[in-house]
C-alpha cells in the first residue's frame, strides 16, 4: 500500500484527538478563568497532562509516535516530552479560542474531514484499505476520531492567528534584524530559478455549453414543478466529487474557500430557491438553497461541465508550438508572447512570469519547489523553452496547455541584505511573530488551569508548564 503522504503526517502533528469522556472513563469540568483546580472525576491513570478543558493521556502520546512511524517519519527525533509540550500547546490554542469564542461550526469541521477522506481514498485505493491502515473498524469510529483532530486543530489555527494577526516588520526592524545576525552565521539561500510561461485553456465550443445549460435548467424546472428530489439529480448527475456522494451538501459561511462566483450565487438565494445555471473555472452549477441559519448556509448544488473536444486541446498544442518557434526564429520575446497570447491573466502582464505563493517573489528555492512545478522545469537549461505542457487542474477544473521558460538561475549563495530583502524580511517577521506567540503563551499558561503528572514533571518543557 502507497504510504501516506505528509499532509497526515502533519494533521497528526498539530492535533491529536480530544477524547471523550465515555470513550476513556474521563469526566472533567475546568472553569478557566481561575486558577483553581477545577472539580475531577475520573480514574487516574494514564493521564499526562490536564490544560483546561482538555485531557492528554498517556495513550495520546504513544499513538502519536505510532503515527509518527507509520508516515515514516524519523521518531527518535520526537521525544516523549516534546511530543506532550506540543499536545499541551494545541489544546491551550484550543481551550482559550473557546474562551474568545474563535469557534468553528460542526459542518466546517465535517467538510474539512471529507476533503480528507476523499484525498485518503484516491491515495491508497479504497475506503476499506484506509480503514485497514489506521485500524478502525468502520468508517463512522475513522470519522468520529478525524472529527475530533480536526476540530482541535482548526480552533488551535484560529487562536495562533489571531495572535499574530498585527504583526507587522518595519524596513528598519528589518534592517536591525539582519544587522544583528553575525557575518559567519547569516543564512544560506539555496539555489533559486526564476520561471515564466505561457498558457492556453482550450474551452467547449457554445453548442457544448448551452447544452449544459439547457440540461440543468431542465433538472430545476423538473425539481420545481414536478417535485422531484434535487438530492437524488445531484447524485445521478453532478460531476463535483466533492459533493456527489452526498446529494450535492455543502454546508458554508462566506470565509469558506469556494470561488467567489459560487459564493455571490449561494449568498443571493433565498431558502428553497434554486439558481439559474451559472459559470465558474469547474463548469455550470445550480444551487438549491436548503436552510439559512444566519450567515450559514446548508445547500445542494449540481455540477456539470462541458466537454472540451480533443480538437479543441489539439488547437491549443498546436497553437503554442507556433508561438514557441516564432520566439526562437527571433520575431519576439518571451515576454512579449505571454503579454499577446498567454490565457493566463494572473501572468501574461508580467512577462508570464510566475510568483511564489509563500511570498510573491520571483524566485523558486529548488529545494522547496512544488514537486510538480520543479518535474515540469528541471530538464530545461537556461533561456530553453518547453514543449508545450499538458497540466490538469488540481481542483477539477479543465485542463491547461503550457510552455515554460527558466528566465534566471541563481546559484547557492549567503544572504544578501538587498538581493534577499524578501526572505531576511519573512525572516523578521517569524521571529517577532513567534515572539508574540511566545509573550502569549507565557501569559495565559500562567491563568489557566494546567496540570502535569509527576512522570512528566522532570520534561524539560519549552513552556513552564510545571508552575511552581
Amino acid at each position: 500500500m502507497k504510504r501516506i503522504n505528509v499532509f497526515l503526517l502533519l494533521m497528526f502533528l498539530s492535533a491529536i484527538t480530544a477524547v471523550s469522556a465515555q470513550e476513556e472513563d474521563v469526566a472533567l469540568s475546568a472553569k478557566t478563568d481561575s486558577v483553581t483546580p477545577p472539580t475531577q472525576r475520573f480514574k487516574l491513570d494514564g493521564i499526562s497532562a490536564v490544560v483546561g478543558d482538555y485531557v492528554i493521556l498517556e495513550s495520546d502520546i504513544e499513538k502519536t509516535l505510532i503515527d509518527l512511524k507509520s508516515q515514516g517519519a524519523p521518531i527518535e527525533d520526537f521525544s516523549r516530552c516534546s511530543l506532550l509540550g506540543k499536545l499541551m500547546e494545541d489544546r491551550l490554542y484550543a481551550h482559550q479560542a473557546v474562551q474568545d469564542s474563535l469557534l468553528v461550526s460542526d459542518e466546517q469541521v465535517n467538510a474539512q474531514s471529507d476533503r480528507q477522506i476523499q484525498q485518503l481514498v484516491a491515495q491508497v485505493g479504497s475506503m476499506e484499505k484506509v480503514l485497514k491502515f489506521y485500524k478502525k473498524p468502520d468508517i463512522e469510529s475513522f470519522r468520529k476520531e478525524l472529527f475530533e483532530i480536526n476540530k482541535l486543530g482548526m480552533l488551535s489555527e484560529k487562536m495562533q492567528s489571531k495572535i499574530v494577526e498585527g504583526v507587522e516588520v518595519t524596513p528598519e526592524e528589518v534592517r536591525q534584524f539582519f544587522s544583528k545576525i553575525p557575518e559567519d552565521e547569516r543564512p544560506i539561500f539555496g539555489a533559486e530559478l526564476e520561471i515564466a510561461q505561457i498558457v492556453k485553456q482550450p474551452t467547449a465550443p457554445e453548442e457544448e455549453k448551452q447544452k449544459v445549460v439547457n440540461r440543468l435548467k431542465q433538472i430545476k424546472q423538473d425539481v420545481e414543478e414536478n417535485d422531484a428530489s434535487f438530492n437524488v439529480k445531484a447524485i445521478l448527475y453532478s460531476q463535483d466529487p466533492g459533493s456527489k456522494s452526498k446529494g450535492g451538501f455543502y454546508s458554508m459561511t462566506r470565509e469558506t474557500p469556494f470561488v467567489k462566483e459560487f459564493k455571490d450565487v449561494a449568498f443571493s438565494l433565498q431558502e428553497g430557491e434554486i439558481s439559474e445555471p451559472f459559470e465558474t473555472i469547474f463548469g455550470y452549477h445550480i444551487i438549491y438553497i436548503e436552510k439559512i441559519r444566519g450567515q450559514e448556509l446548508d445547500l445542494r448544488h449540481i455540477l456539470i461541465a462541458p466537454e472540451i473536444p480533443q480538437s479543441a486541446m489539439d488547437a491549443a498544442v498546436k497553437e503554442l508550438d507556433s508561438i514557441r518557434q516564432h520566439i526562437l526564429d527571433g520575431k519576439y520575446t518571451f515576454a512579449d508572447a505571454a503579454l499577446n497570447f498567454s490565457d493566463e491573466k494572473e501572468t501574461k502582464f508580467d512577462g508570464g512570469l510566475l510568483r511564489n505563493p509563500i511570498n510573491f517573489d520571483s524566485k523558486f528555492e529548488l529545494t522547496k519547489m512544488d514537486p510538480k512545478l520543479y518535474n515540469q522545469v528541471r530538464n530545461l537549461k537556461d533561456n530553453e523553452i518547453s514543449r508545450p505542457i499538458k497540466e490538469d487542474d488540481d481542483r477539477g477544473g479543465a485542463p491547461k496547455f503550457k510552455i515554460m521558460q527558466i528566465t534566471n538561475r541563481y546559484d547557492e549563495h549567503k544572504a544578501d541584505f538587498a538581493k534577499d530583502y524578501l526572505k531576511i524580511q519573512e525572516l523578521a517577521l517569524r521571529e517577532k511573530q513567534f515572539k508574540s506567540i511566545k509573550k502569549w503563551m507565557n501569559e495565559h499558561i500562567e491563568n489557566t488551569y494546567i496540570h502535569v503528572d509527576e512522570d512528566s514533571r522532570g520534561c524539560d518543557f519549552a513552556n513552564n508548564w510545571v508552575k511552581e
